[in-house]
């Protein structure tokens, strides 16, 4: 019995470096043959060690942990090195993950932009400030489910696939993309963070927050690592208006005593 002619595989790569003077935006093509057990990241190695070494993408650990190998992969944004050249057609073009600015190639600084998103969202536990005084205090004990939820949303790896998914930012470049959200969601279930309900509003209480999602919900479509996007953007929005509505509700409480103070008659 004759084994199974492998695949030749025709691949296109859009190739620009913004750093070499009068480079222009073009699409390369190689062929490659395909073996068993393929990903793309093994096709992009064999055409960077055979073709052309110039050629750039990113990788770190090639198991689908670090997020460094985010591109568009016939015009959806994934991981080169869990996606399998089994699962794809003949043909497959590959592209730089948008929003995030281009190295070259194929490689993108999803770092810069993470890390402004990190810096704005403050995405740290905030203790209170006796905690911080307090060396010898211990850890209170968590409720296993709780952690377990909270463990689920710390999984995710800033790959940046969710944000090239998302239609908002497209159109508003503030937007906090689901990302952001996620985090916001992780350290508003964490009993740990002595933020109050007004500081979590503040970050993400209007359209460049959770308002400005539009539900498409690509974010959770492309999301490598499957998280639970939707139903945190979700729980996050159910969240925010019942904030505002409480702020709004006090806010007119507040004006109504103040003109009732005014109309008393002196003495």
């Amino acid at each position: 019995m004759s084994e199974k002619t492998p695949r030749k595989l025709k691949i296109n790569i859009l190739r620009f470096d913004p750093h070499v003077e009068g480079d222009k935006p073009r699409i390369e093509t190689f062929e490659i043959e395909e073996a068993p057990g393929m990903t793309l990241f093994i096709v992009l190695n064999d055409i960077r060690e055979h073709y052309d070494a110039s050629l750039k993408f990113d990788f770190v650990c090639r198991a689908g942990i670090c997020g460094s190998c985010g591109m568009l992969i016939n015009g959806r944004p994934g991981l080169a090195c869990s996606t399998l050249t089994s699962r794809l057609p003949e043909e497959i073009n590959l592209a730089p993950l948008p929003v995030f600015e281009l190295i070259g190639d194929l490689s993108v600084f999803t770092g810069k932009w993470m890390r402004g998103m990190n810096e704005r969202l403050e995405t740290w536990i905030h203790h209170k400030e006796e905690e911080l005084r307090s060396i010898d205090r211990l850890e209170e004990p968590m409720d296993p489910d709780l952690a377990e939820e909270i463990y689920e949303l710390d999984r995710c790896i800033e790959c940046g696939c969710c944000v090239a998914g998302c239609g908002t930012i497209q159109m508003n470049d503030q937007f906090t993309a689901a990302v952001g959200l996620n985090k916001i969601a992780r350290y508003r279930l964490d009993p740990r963070d002595a933020r109050e309900d007004a500081d979590y509003y503040e970050l993400i209480g209007d359209d460049d927050g959770v308002f400005g999602c539009m539900t498409l919900l690509g974010c959770e479509d492309v999301c490598p690592k499957k998280l639970p996007l939707q139903s945190k953007i979700a729980y996050l929005r159910r969240q925010m208006v019942r904030i505002g509505t409480s702020m709004k509700d006090e806010t007119e409480l507040h004006k109504c005593d103040c003109l009732r103070h005014d109309e008393e008659p002196d003495g």
